[in-house]
């Protein structure tokens, strides 16, 4: 048998633990957007700073960076086409001001 949800104040603890499991999903699918686009682009941006540097370390230290920077402008861009092309132009102007 179940037992009845406690109350914490004027709320239940069933409806208290139901919010705040909403507010959870709701803050990992605004950062999920930005996961999936790290996974499809990370191999791209590091291959291309690799080849931009010819040390890997520096590369992933630029990739790293590129998408740091980037990720703030995610939210004014809708397309993920002009997300990569910021990304790629963040990646050749870090490696260009590091050579």
């Amino acid at each position: 048998m179940k037992a009845p949800p406690r109350r914490t104040g004027n709320v239940l603890h069933g409806q208290l633990q139901a919010r705040n499991h909403k507010a959870k999903l709701t803050i990992k699918t605004k950062s999920s957007r930005f996961d999936a686009l790290v996974a499809r682009y990370y191999p791209a941006v590091y291959s291309f700073a690799c080849r931009l540097t010819d040390d890997p370390r520096e590369a992933i230290a630029l990739t790293h960076d590129a998408f740091n920077s980037t990720r703030k402008q995610l939210r004014s861009c809708c397309d993920d086409n002009v997300f990569a092309s910021i990304l790629m132009s963040t990646v050749i102007r870090a490696g260009l001001t590091a050579a």
